[in-house]
């Protein structure tokens, strides 16, 4: 038995927020003391860093599980399933639903029940729950649905990626121009090894991915292998709550903070490891891969995790074409990085970058916790 993924889902807002409407901010420090720099140099500097030169922001009327639920609905459109044969529905997120213009998260019910009952799924037996795993949630519920399946406890699940990152954002902090929302969805399924039943050679209507192969159950789709690792004595709060940089803010408010120097050192350091322990567990040769779906934290941080892990099999430069990107248009959204640049390369988005059946890729991510992973997966 294998956990394929028969079908994706993407919601992406229509709210452009570009990097000179950042020019006219005034930026402080964690000593809430003002940066002198003119906003037009510090944003040029972000810009050569990140490689961000616009994000999208939710409109005031869509919360994260509004974003959910419709990139759900496409995930289901796109597998070709019935809804009410879903066995559970997994959310991950880090701060619920924010309403525009709070900074009060909610989170009751849970956004994976609001899920359900906007998918209008009568079936009692559909378990929904939410996922708070930071970054890396999205992919975290791909290893917690691959887990049930092997268990015996279910057959197909919808794993949801939705935040709402540019309502807890402190537009004092130069780290917020990073930050941005969207949502991601995947319908997985437990299927038999092989590509010669037809369970086991599902590609959904439209996803991009083309080709037809034949062989033995090894070779067959699904979810070939997975790692993660936490690590939290020193690391926990590299990425934590905090208030706001502005001398004469409220200091009852709390806003994400990031120690970005910090947080670059440790992705690179420990992400290459554990795509490495993933990619040996599924007994994957690294000249097999064909594409990475690398969370979109930071444009220069992961060419140089993806460079560190090339090196670690000695191979000093890693394929042109590896790693599809678009960070650039939508910035850093959490949990829906993955699920939506997975997406846009299925459905053809991304033209430069295509998929075709058999071909093995890794998705992997680093955040809050600070915790890690990834997965192989063969299409």
């Amino acid at each position: 038995m294998r956990t394929v993924i028969l079908g994706t889902g993407s919601f992406i807002p229509a709210n452009i927020k570009t990097n000179r409407d950042f020019t006219i901010h005034d930026f402080y420090d964690e000593k809430q003391q003002r940066i002198p720099n003119a906003a037009t140099e510090i944003v040029r500097k972000f810009e050569q860093v990140t490689g961000i030169h616009e994000r999208r922001y939710a409109a005031t009327d869509i919360n994260a599980s509004d974003m959910a639920a419709i990139a759900a609905i496409a995930a289901i459109r796109d597998a070709g399933i019935d809804p009410e044969t879903l066995d559970q529905i997994i959310v991950a997120h880090n701060f619920g639903n924010v309403n525009k213009h709070s900074i009060q998260s909610d989170s009751v019910p849970a956004l994976a029940s609001r899920v359900k009952q906007a998918l209008g799924i009568r079936n009692p037996a559909c378990i929904p729950y939410d996922l708070l795993f930071g970054c890396p949630g999205w992919i975290q519920g791909l290893i917690q649905g691959d887990a049930f399946f092997k268990a015996g406890l279910a057959k197909r699940c919808l794993v949801i990626g939705a935040e709402t990152l540019s309502r807890v954002i402190d537009e004092y902090d130069r780290d917020s121009m990073i930050f941005s929302d969207g949502a991601g969805a995947a319908i997985i399924e437990a299927q038999k090894n092989g590509w010669g039943n037809t369970e086991g050679s599902h590609i959904s209507k439209g996803s991009g991915i083309s080709g037809v192969r034949s062989g033995s159950g090894d070779e067959g789709p699904g979810i070939l292998g997975h790692a993660t690792q936490s690590f939290v004595l020193e690391e926990a709060n590299y990425i934590h709550m905090g208030k706001s940089y502005f001398p004469d803010s409220d200091p009852r408010i709390r806003y994400m903070k990031m120690q970005g120097r910090k947080v670059y050192e440790f992705a690179l350091k420990q992400v290459p490891q554990a795509m490495k322990a993933c990619l040996d567990q599924s007994k994957i040769s690294i000249t097999a891969l064909k594409k990475i779906f690398i969370h979109q934290a930071n444009e220069k941080m992961d060419v140089a995790i993806i460079k560190a892990f090339y090196q670690l099999f000695s191979i000093n430069e890693p394929p042109a074409n590896i790693m599809p990107m678009n960070i650039r248009e939508l910035g850093n959204s959490s949990v829906a990085t993955v699920p939506t640049l997975f997406d846009m390369v299925r459905k053809g988005a991304l033209p430069e970058h295509t998929l075709t059946q058999g071909d093995v890729i890794l998705f992997t991510s680093v955040g809050a916790g600070m915790n890690l992973n990834a997965v192989c997966y063969r299409l």
